[in-house]
C-alpha cells in the first residue's frame, strides 16, 4: 500500500466516529448467556451432572450441595433439558468474563428445627 493512501486511511480514523458499538444490543433469541439455578426447587437427583458433556456441574446428595464451574461449563444447556423440576434454566444475560478459578457452589437450606417440648 503507498504511503499516501495508508496516510488517508489513518486521517480518516483519527476524525471519524468509532466503528465499534457504544451501547450493547439486545440479545438474539437464541442467545445462551448462562445457567440459572434455583435451590428451592431441586431434588439433587444428580441427572444434570451425569448429561454435563465437560463434566462442569457437581452434586452431593448427602450434603445437598450443587456447584458449577464456569470455567468449564461450554453453556451447551445439556444441563437444562434434563432437569426434571426445571431447577436448571439458560440465561440470556451475558455473565461477566471469568477472569480467575471460580466454582459457584450453592447449599440447599436446612429444613427448620422442631420446637422442643419443655
Amino acid at each position: 500500500m503507498p504511503f499516501g493512501k495508508l496516510a488517508t486511511t489513518a486521517f480518516k480514523g483519527v476524525f471519524q466516529t468509532p466503528a465499534t458499538r457504544v451501547k450493547p444490543r439486545e440479545p438474539f433469541a437464541a442467545t445462551r448467556g448462562h445457567i440459572e439455578y434455583d435451590v428451592a426447587t431441586c431434588t439433587f437427583c444428580t441427572l444434570c451432572m451425569r448429561k454435563c458433556p465437560p463434566g462442569a456441574i457437581s452434586v452431593d446428595r448427602v450434603a445437598r450441595t450443587f456447584a458449577i464451574d464456569y470455567l468449564r461449563c461450554i453453556v451447551c444447556s445439556a444441563c437444562v433439558g434434563v432437569c426434571n423440576p426445571k431447577s436448571l434454566s439458560m440465561s440470556k444475560a451475558l455473565s461477566p468474563a471469568v477472569t480467575g478459578h471460580h466454582v459457584q457452589s450453592w447449599h440447599k437450606p436446612a429444613p427448620p428445627a422442631a420446637a422442643k417440648a419443655e
